[in-house]
């Protein structure tokens, strides 16, 4: 999956001169948790709705209404922004692009394609982008299994479920959680009775290790 297919194209930004009011106002009329901040058309820095907070005098103030409003005011965005963002371009992988997201504890990167800013891609782009690839929203059975790593073991996998009926939403695999020499492997598939499924789970439990089956729509 690459970020291009993700991202939200063309998004609203905010130069370095923006003041702290109205940075704070397009946050909340467009509900953004972040910003790009431009300079001549460049991406100079990101601004966060944590960075207006902390910038923000605290309710214990003892400024008046029209001092308050005239510190926000004057306040501008290159004051508090983030300077030099991790970026992406469009081309990475969104997996990359969440792996960038973890590492760095941020919630949303910047798409820039040879200089030029041209997306944006965040947490929620992650998660849409993940449920996408599960399959979930297909509903159907997922079925989980501990493998040996020897070649063909999927496939003998595959055909049971398939010899039963069901159609294939997805197939993942994972060394992560999975003992040495083993793997794990999520198969999503729809078109399978509460029978089939219980046939299914029954036979593939006599030959591997089955983590789990959730049962949902078929």
């Amino acid at each position: 999956m690459l970020v291009k297919d993700w991202m939200t194209r063309d998004p609203v930004t905010v130069t370095d001169e923006t003041s702290m009011m109205k940075a704070i106002h397009l946050m909340k009329q467009n509900r953004f948790r972040r910003l790009p901040v431009m300079h001549e058309n460049q991406l100079v820095g990101i601004i966060t709705d944590r960075d207006l907070k902390e910038a923000s005098p605290s309710k214990a103030t003892t400024l008046d209404v029209h001092e308050l409003y005239y510190l926000l005011a004057e306040l501008q965005v290159k004051d508090i922004m983030t300077r030099n963002p991790i970026t992406v371009s469009s081309q990475d992988t969104v997996e990359h692009a969440a792996q960038l997201m973890l590492e760095n504890t941020i919630s949303g990167l910047p798409v820039v394609d040879k200089g030029q800013l041209v997306g944006i891609l965040t947490q929620s782009d992650v998660f849409r982008a993940f449920m996408h690839i599960t399959g979930i929203q297909q509903a159907g059975v997922q079925f989980a299994l501990r493998l040996e790593d020897k070649p063909g073991l999927i496939k003998e996998v595959v055909d049971l479920l398939r010899a039963r009926g069901a159609r294939f939403v997805s197939l993942l695999t994972s060394y992560t959680s999975s003992r040495e020499g083993f793997r794990d492997i999520y198969i999503r598939v729809k078109n399978l009775s509460p029978e089939g499924v219980k046939a299914a789970k029954e036979e593939l439990a006599g030959r591997y290790e089955v983590l789990y089956v959730t049962e949902g729509e078929s």
